[in-house]
């Protein structure tokens, strides 16, 4: 892979810039690092963070770090991207009841049925997983859906909330504070805090960065 920047990141880490913009060909250059790097760990390396347009490469030591920058070169230029459509498919139930649906359509000039059929055509990707655990930010988001985030944040929103924030939209993955206007609820587990407990489990996470969300809408959960 071409055009890809490594730089020390502190006395243990190293920062890999892949990409100046965010984009559906930033996300397969991301995805196709990451796979290049879960195939070939690199010795001493205990924690990949990817970022929109770079990944975070966490060592034991700063001593490990001058031993595998020969390899992390050669991997990186053997690593391929990895475009969207090679990705999983997660398809989401979604309930949109939300508290903040009916405002949201009256701020962006639009109807409550609007703001739904606009929200569940799309098939998302997962830009990035931040902010609490397996939180997605999912794009791109159709521009007529964009909204500032809340003046006041809520003290607490419930798992599984469906909202809007800025640019994207998202699901919220534990109970948390949070300033995203709510449109509705999945009973879908994004993030399992029982599956979690087992030190290192990816099974605690619903999705990944990269991988295809497409929203279904459904007027009850239970169905």
């Amino acid at each position: 892979m071409d055009n890809v920047e490594i730089s020390r990141f502190g006395p243990r880490a190293l920062l890999i810039q892949f990409a100046e913009e965010v984009d559906h060909q930033s996300l397969a250059r991301c995805r196709g690092l990451l796979r290049c790097l879960e195939e070939n760990p690199l010795e001493g390396l205990h924690e990949v963070t990817p970022a929109y347009c770079s990944l975070l490469l966490e060592f034991g030591d700063s001593k490990r770090i001058s031993g595998q920058l020969g390899t992390l070169h050669e991997l990186l230029k053997a690593a391929q991207a990895q475009p969207p459509e090679e990705a999983p498919l997660h398809e989401i139930s979604v309930c949109y009841d939300g508290p903040d649906i009916e405002e949201f359509a009256r701020r962006n000039r639009l109807l409550v049925p609007d703001v739904i059929e606009l929200h569940a055509v799309p098939t998302y990707s997962v830009f990035l997983i931040g902010f609490s655990p397996g939180f997605p930010y999912l794009g791109p988001l159709d521009s007529r859906l964009h909204a500032p985030r809340l003046d006041t944040p809520r003290p607490r929103v419930p798992a599984g909330s469906v909202a809007i924030g800025g640019e994207h939209t998202g699901i919220y993955s534990v109970a948390s504070p949070g300033g995203w206007w709510l449109i509705g609820r999945t009973d879908s587990e994004i993030f399992s805090v029982s599956k979690a407990r087992d030190a290192g489990s990816k099974e605690a996470f619903l999705l990944r960065q990269g991988d295809l969300v497409r929203f279904r809408a459904v007027g009850d959960l239970s169905k």
